[in-house]
């Protein structure tokens, strides 16, 4: 971030000072940052790894394209490479989860695809044998400000698979700012956020909710901020 011009601008917001951040709000987690896979012109951040995205980012979901699997195996190659006890074990290794496992997933802004697509996969994930065991560990999922350089799908509305998110049991925290739910110029990203909202709350998920900086103009550092504040 240092070297481009674009970047050095936000190094408060680098992915070592998200960490530390992270870190604070999770005092007794383990906290992993995962860096997106791609970067195009320096700052549109891709997760092709975990969705299919195009050259800017924007994901098209699919049922079964493997993103629990992939997480998965970073937190198992992670644990392993940080020495730490009982690591979780790799797919393919037996059922077995490391006993006292559980994990809470957080997005922040185009980062939040990665969660959509895990909404998309829950229901074949969870009936898989073995990465059933893993899911079921899923304790929280937070969405911080989603949005992505596509026209639509910055929040899933897909009322089959918001069903599945509110039957697993997953606890859901929706954290918003008006730097993405009222920017006049992509609207759908506010209606769909109001969408997964009521969807869940009337599929009785539970379902934890806030706009931050309410009061104060729309600003991408507010957007940043939201880290700090959620």
């Amino acid at each position: 971030m240092s070297l481009q011009p674009e970047g050095a601008q936000w190094l408060s917001w680098s992915l070592e000072n998200v960490a530390l951040t992270l870190g604070r709000r999770f005092p007794d987690r383990h906290v992993w940052v995962i860096r997106a896979s791609r970067m195009y012109l320096h700052k549109f951040s891709c997760y092709h790894n975990f969705v299919e995205s195009n050259l800017f980012g924007a994901p098209e979901h699919s049922p079964d394209y493997g993103a629990f699997r992939h997480l998965r195996a970073l937190l198992s190659n992670g644990m392993e490479q940080a020495g730490l006890p009982n690591p979780l074990p790799l797919q393919g290794c037996g059922d077995k989860v490391t006993p006292g496992f559980s994990l809470a997933v957080v997005g922040f802004s185009k980062g939040c695809v990665v969660l959509n697509q895990m909404v998309y996969e829950l229901a074949r994930a969870r009936a898989d044998p073995e990465l059933g065991p893993f899911v079921e560990r899923l304790s929280d999922m937070y969405w911080l400000d989603g949005g992505h350089p596509g026209g639509s799908e910055t929040w899933v509305t897909d009322k089959r698979a918001l069903g599945e998110l509110a039957a697993s049991g997953v606890a859901v925290h929706a954290h918003v700012t008006p730097y993405e739910v009222r920017d006049p110029m992509r609207a759908w990203v506010g209606r769909e956020h109001g969408c997964f909202v009521k969807k869940l709350e009337d599929l009785g998920a539970r379902l934890s909710q806030k706009l931050h900086f309410e009061d104060e103009p729309a600003s991408i550092e507010n957007h940043f901020r939201i880290i700090q504040d959620f």
